[in-house]
């Protein structure tokens, strides 16, 4: 293996994306938006007036680094990941469409430590903020859903020639949506978000990364008035090719499934969740696992 191809193995493993849940084909591996996050009743938002605050913490482990045969490129490549996040969803209270205004923000902090044949490298710094500028959200029986525009801006630690970076150096934008279904009094939940990542071209080194369609998942069902068991998922499908100096780079898009368990408590004020998620049927990415655990409760007085 020569040096530039030992370099170009090395950008595509430690590339992290937001909470590193893996590294796609997109430029230096990583994509804006942390892939299996959004799992937890992600089409209800807050009541008229009111805002939700929500903590995401995640270890990721990768052991193999995949071709797009989804054979091992690197054996000896250990990949792991720390990352916490926090997230404000407000809800304006304005009507619009049938249904009213919401806004969030999201700001991950990780910590990334890669080792292989070709060395060792470690990182720490805020990845890319996710800005929910706007969505209209629904509530009709056991229905909650909405739909909207999400915009991701530069890692704010990204450092060009670097070899390991936190977060992508490039704007972002996503037709967002998501539903999220209570029936049987809430016993039961049914949800699943889409997003359409359409990436901007890194000013630093004229690359574009490809599109990227992102599905979420999860199914739960309460065994008591306050827990729920259930399973959780995701399907990764990178949709065009990356662009250098606007020269199309083929064969490199990255696909991965998601599955696991999750475990939901919902106590008075509040829900606490734990996941786990194995990476299955990936290509041109890294192929790991990942631990979460996420907690959301409401800020300030609620009636």
């Amino acid at each position: 293996m020569n040096n530039f191809t030992k370099s170009r193995v090395f950008a595509l493993a430690v590339a992290i994306i937001l909470m590193a849940a893996g590294a796609a084909a997109s430029e230096g591996g990583g994509s804006v938006y942390p892939i299996g996050a959004e799992t937890v009743m992600p089409g209800a938002m807050p009541g008229s007036r009111q805002t939700m605050f929500v903590e995401f913490s995640e270890f990721y482990q990768a052991n193999a680094l995949m071709d797009g045969t989804g054979h091992n490129l690197v054996p000896g490549f250990h990949l792991r990941v720390g990352a916490v996040a926090v997230k404000i969803v407000h809800n304006w209270g304005v009507h619009a469409l049938g249904g009213e205004m919401v806004s969030s923000l999201a700001l991950p902090v990780l910590y990334a430590h890669l080792d292989g044949p070709f060395g060792k490298a470690s990182k720490s710094g805020l990845s890319n903020p996710d800005v929910g500028v706007v969505a209209v959200a629904y509530h009709k029986g056991a229905w909650h859903w909405f739909y909207g525009v999400d915009a991701y801006l530069p890692g704010l630690q990204y450092k060009q020639g670097d070899l390991l970076n936190i977060g992508q150096h490039n704007f972002a934008t996503a037709p967002v949506g998501a539903v999220t279904y209570l029936p049987h009094l809430g016993q039961t939940e049914l949800s699943s978000k889409f997003q359409y990542i359409v990436n901007f071209t890194n000013p630093a080194t004229e690359y574009r990364s490809g599109h990227e369609f992102v599905w979420e998942f999860s199914g739960l069902r309460k065994i008591t008035k306050q827990l729920a068991l259930g399973a959780n998922g995701d399907y990764y499908q990178q949709t065009s090719d990356d662009l250098q100096n606007g020269n199309q780079l083929n064969g490199s898009r990255a696909r991965s499934v998601n599955i696991g368990p999750q475990i939901e408590y919902h106590a008075r004020r509040g829900v606490f969740i734990l996941k786990y998620q194995k990476e299955v049927l990936a290509q041109n990415k890294t192929c790991g696992s990942g631990f979460w655990f996420e907690f959301g409760v409401p800020l300030g007085h609620h009636e």
